[in-house]
């Protein structure tokens, strides 16, 4: 059995309350919340509302000032600090990477402080960069300073999983990356989660992130009171008060293109060639395609340029400044909202779609996103239909019941 099979524990919180001395309301008061076994939560809200505070206490990094935490029906609240956290997997913002130790030195810490022997911690190490999208060979010896925000981003989340916990609590742990970067590593979690069913609890303040990635979310008011704990979707239909309202904003219909992936729409095929094709090998091709363009991939089988027949006449025997470089790719967990953007920001109208090491497996163009959005804006205008059919038979029942009465009564 592979060490990544142990799946997700439930965590319950019972009246969990942090109170800072000196200060004349709690930070948290009274919290009551039951996760589910496999399940991602968000927590969501305002800065300052004690959403990262709740966090922190259920791994007691914090520790709290009254009330109870339960992982898989064990009370923890007594236990051993140390012990807990090492049950317990923990990813922050900026990854927080130990600066003289190697990426190898970084994911195996856990492990190695618990006993596990120098060949199982290689192993779990060389699995771990695997799953996160990291070459082991490429990676296992570099230092955090030798890699992209993303690439640390990825370490320290594999760091979090290495002696395999049951729970993953992340802390605005993709909040200090620029947007495409943000929006990959969000796919990544998703694609993560899908192999490993662990129970996560992640804390953002960006609702199209919690949407994105949450199986429910929790909007959290000052204090970390509850004002909705449901699923996405409920949410966005039908948020529970003004306050909920505006942490959706405007547009939820379009929000919720963060519900709908990219795996669940037409992805085509679409004509390519590769670095190692000569010229006139790609010029025939693009003749043959019935296309103006044509995508060009790197030796990894990576989107790298679109030619337009124009480059071609322009290329001169040599690639190297035709084409234009592809800007932005998604992954089949990527959503719609991401695909949208990506090909709004490409002057090609269409998205190159690619497997998890960045091979090229189709593209999603500008139409088949439109007929999603068309989709989606009509599916609300149906339940908004159906929603005010409802208030008015609801009316004329009330309307029909009082005349009944009324009626009774003159007879009587």
């Amino acid at each position: 059995m592979s060490e990544s099979e142990h799946h997700g524990a439930s965590i319950e919180l019972e009246n969990l309350t942090k109170r800072y001395p000196g200060s004349p309301q709690p930070a948290v008061d009274n919290v009551n919340m039951e996760i589910k076994a496999g399940e991602v939560v968000i927590f969501v809200g305002p800065s300052g509302c004690g959403k990262s505070t709740t966090l922190k206490m259920i791994n007691r990094l914090i520790e709290p000032t009254s009330g109870r935490i339960r992982i898989d029906g064990e009370d923890v609240t007594d236990m051993d600090p140390v012990k807990l956290r090492r049950r317990l997997g923990y990813a922050i913002q900026s990854a927080g990477l130990f600066p003289h130790m190697t990426v190898a030195q970084n994911i195996g810490l856990v492990p190695k402080m618990i006993g596990w022997s120098k060949a199982r911690i290689a192993s779990r190490v060389e699995e771990l960069l695997d799953l996160v999208g990291l070459d082991p060979g490429e990676f296992h010896g570099r230092y955090p300073r030798q890699l992209s925000g993303g690439q640390q981003q990825r370490v320290g989340v594999a760091r979090a999983l290495a002696a395999d916990p049951p729970v993953l609590l992340m802390d605005e742990p993709f909040g200090a990356v620029d947007p495409i970067t943000r929006d990959h590593l969000q796919d990544e979690l998703i694609r993560l989660q899908h192999e490993l069913h662990k129970t996560i609890v992640f804390v953002t303040h960006d609702f199209d992130e919690a949407i994105k990635i949450g199986d429910r979310i929790a909007v959290l008011r000052e204090r970390s009171h509850i004002a909705q704990f449901d699923t996405p979707e409920a949410i966005l239909t039908n948020p529970a008060d003004d306050f909920v309202s505006g942490f959706v904003g405007a547009g939820a219909a379009l929000k919720r293109l963060n519900l709908t992936r990219v795996r669940d729409v037409e992805i085509t095929d679409y004509p390519t060639v590769t670095i190692d094709d000569s010229l006139q090998e790609i010029f025939n091709r693009l003749r043959s395609s019935g296309t103006n363009e044509i995508l060009l991939l790197d030796k990894r089988r990576r989107p790298y340029k679109w030619l337009r027949r124009g480059d071609l006449m322009r290329a001169r025997g040599s690639l190297a400044r035709a084409g234009t470089l592809v800007s932005d790719t998604v992954t089949r967990d990527a959503t719609l909202r991401d695909a949208l953007e990506a090909v709004l920001t490409d002057n090609t109208g269409r998205v190159a779609v690619t497997g998890r090491r960045g091979e090229y497996e189709g593209v999603v163009d500008m139409e088949t996103l439109m007929n999603s959005v068309q989709e989606l804006l009509e599916a609300d205008r149906l339940e908004a239909l159906e929603a005010q059919h409802e208030l008015e038979d609801s009316r004329s029942e009330v309307t029909h019941a009082e005349q009944e009465g009324g009626a009774g009564g003159q007879k009587a």
